[in-house]
């Protein structure tokens, strides 16, 4: 795993470069992508390298990691995009700045009653699963699952996030991008909070940024490869 800061600042120069062009190829406004450095497993001085380096969000997938590490970035957006479990959920909110793994049941509801009771209103993203084998919301149960989610005091919905199948390139992800943008449309229809797309990681973000993401997660390309377990 990369450590050293100026490697660590070297990648993302070069990830928000890339993002730059792909936001130019789909004539977008450079800088309209949201970039979350996925710091899963990364310990806390590679994410302090990464924050002086220019990111402002950072993304965790254990409650446990995003309490250890807030403060190595001080005045940073943490973003939940784990599995949300019903026996951490209400953790979330007090720590979480965005949740992007909203889907039905207890733990959304007790995130929710958590974050109302302590006075917060937290954006967050329902996850949508193409491939019927991940944690998520069916495509055709999205709309639905938005209409619940509006209804909830503590949660503001403010969009759609997929992980795509995992494919041989970039461009095979492309497909599950359309869908989610189209999805996306018919959701922000109904519930005009809902504007954000997180889609797109360290192999096609640049892809998904040309389908219309708001939101990339990018983690390798920015921290190294992680250990295998």
């Amino acid at each position: 795993m990369v450590l050293d800061s100026a490697t660590v600042a070297g990648n993302v120069g070069r990830v928000l470069e890339r993002l730059g062009a792909a936001a130019e190829r789909a004539r977008r406004p450079v800088g309209s992508v949201r970039l979350v450095a996925a710091s899963k497993t990364v310990p806390p001085a590679a994410v302090r390298a990464a924050s002086e380096a220019g990111i402002a969000e950072f993304g965790e997938n254990y409650v446990q990691e995003l309490r250890e590490k807030k403060d190595a970035a001080p005045g940073a957006t943490w973003h939940f995009i784990g599995t949300l479990q019903a026996s951490s959920a209400h953790h979330l909110a007090g720590l979480a700045d965005v949740v992007q793994t909203l889907v039905p049941g207890k733990a959304t509801t007790r995130l929710a009653r958590r974050a109302a009771d302590v006075g917060r209103t937290i954006p967050s993203l329902i996850e949508v699963d193409f491939t019927g084998e991940r944690t998520g919301v069916a495509p055709d149960g999205v709309e639905a699952f938005a209409d619940e989610v509006v209804d909830l005091d503590g949660l503001e919905l403010a969009g759609l996030m997929t992980i795509p199948p995992l494919t041989a390139s970039a461009e095979d992800a492309r497909p599950y991008f359309v869908r989610l943008r189209a999805l996306g449309d018919r959701v922000r229809d109904a519930h005009p909070t809902a504007v954000q797309l997180s889609m797109g990681m360290s192999l096609d973000y640049e892809v998904a940024v040309e389908e219309g993401a708001t939101i990339v997660r990018v983690g390798t390309a920015i921290f190294g490869e992680r250990p295998r377990a």
